[in-house]
């Protein structure tokens, strides 16, 4: 493993930030923690680089305790989502930096330096100051110092938060192909399900200073194990109800219901789906679907698509439907909920598996 936690706790004061947590991130890997704001991904990451101690628990690296290693003596590099450059510094001599106080040779620091800023593209840029750059490339200039450490461990605190939308796209595409082929670590960031998908790799999700899953990106969007673990991986919010099974279907309502399909030999009783907006939409599709009657809350038209909260029964679901449908307020509106595609958990919200896969 390169990095493991170990039974690790953060407590500050009467609060606890990270409750027990075991993870262990094996060398060379793209690994992203999932999480909303305040869900204790930053706390993690520093925990991680030894900016900050557990409370209990022990930080294990490439197979030694570093938990009391002060995070001068380890080889770990950290980006921040602000744009954190010496002011005063230009683009040079700002990346070159770590490279300085490592006593690193100056022939050595320049070829350095020139191969990762031509990289990142910032190569024209190396005399200019941190002042005189667009976001972009300040954001750069950062994962540029991050990437000529040759650090062991990378740690990316939602490096692309504060560029906008184009440069977003352009370095989620390029971050993952920056690291494979130095070996390091990458611990990432994010409040975003899609960027999360975008990277690949491995996922943790995170809810309330807890780790609730971790494995293959693709495999925790597609099988959750809980409740939990699908909301945090869902933008916009999953969906979810309860439903009763009686004999063989499922009933939401005493006029909506389905046939169980492969859970046939779930015990009759109360359980709770969850589906994804892009799941409900106002024309029905193959597989299986049911209708519900809802009405519609508020629409928000984005480019081609259109996101639909309407209330149905007691419960308020949002749907994700292609095209531009200006619905206003109060509208009664015909949804259709894809049952196949829908997660069924029990009365503690786990996941239940299909039994006829």
């Amino acid at each position: 493993m390169a990095i493991e936690l170990r039974n690790v706790t953060k407590r500050v004061g009467g609060e606890t930030h990270i409750y027990p947590t075991d993870l262990a991130l094996e060398q060379g890997c793209f690994n992203v923690l999932l999480g909303t704001t305040l869900s204790g991904k930053t706390t993690l990451l520093r925990l991680m680089a030894g900016l900050e101690k557990p409370s209990t628990g022990e930080v294990w690296f490439k197979g030694q305790n570093v938990t009391g290693v002060a995070v001068q003596k380890r080889n770990v590099a950290m980006v921040y989502q602000q744009f954190i450059n010496y002011p005063n510094f230009n683009v040079y001599d700002n990346i070159a930096s770590p490279l300085r106080v490592n006593r690193t040779a100056a022939k050595e620091i320049d070829a350095r330096v020139r191969k990762v800023a031509e990289l990142l593209q910032i190569a024209p840029m190396l005399q200019r100051m941190p002042a005189e750059l667009s976001g972009g490339q300040q954001q750069r200039t950062a994962l540029a110092r991050a990437l000529v450490k040759d650090a062991e461990l990378v740690l990316l605190d939602e490096p692309l938060a504060n560029l906008d939308y184009k440069l977003r796209e352009e370095f989620r595409e390029e971050l993952p192909k920056l690291f494979l082929d130095s070996g390091a670590t990458v611990v990432y960031a994010t409040t975003e399900p899609a960027e999360a998908l975008l990277l690949g790799g491995y996922t943790a999700t995170l809810h309330q200073g807890r780790v609730t899953q971790f494995g293959p990106t693709a495999h925790i969007y597609r099988h959750p194990l809980d409740l939990i673990s699908a909301q945090v991986f869902s933008d916009p919010p999953i969906n979810h109800a309860r439903i009763r099974k009686q004999g063989g279907s499922f009933y939401y309502s005493d006029s909506v219901h389905w046939d169980v399909g492969g859970y046939r030999s779930l015990a009759d009783g109360d359980y709770v789906i969850g589906f994804r907006p892009h799941h409900i939409g106002l024309t029905p599709v193959g597989g299986t679907t049911v209708k519900v009657i809802g009405s519609v809350v508020v629409t928000e038209i984005s480019g081609s698509e259109s996101v639909i909260h309407a209330r149905v029964n007691e419960d308020t679901w949002v749907s994700l439907s292609p095209g531009i449908h200006p619905l206003k307020r109060g509208d009664e509106v015909q949804l259709h909920v894809q049952v196949d595609k829908c997660f069924y958990f029990d009365a503690e919200h786990r996941l239940i598996p299909r039994q006829d896969i």
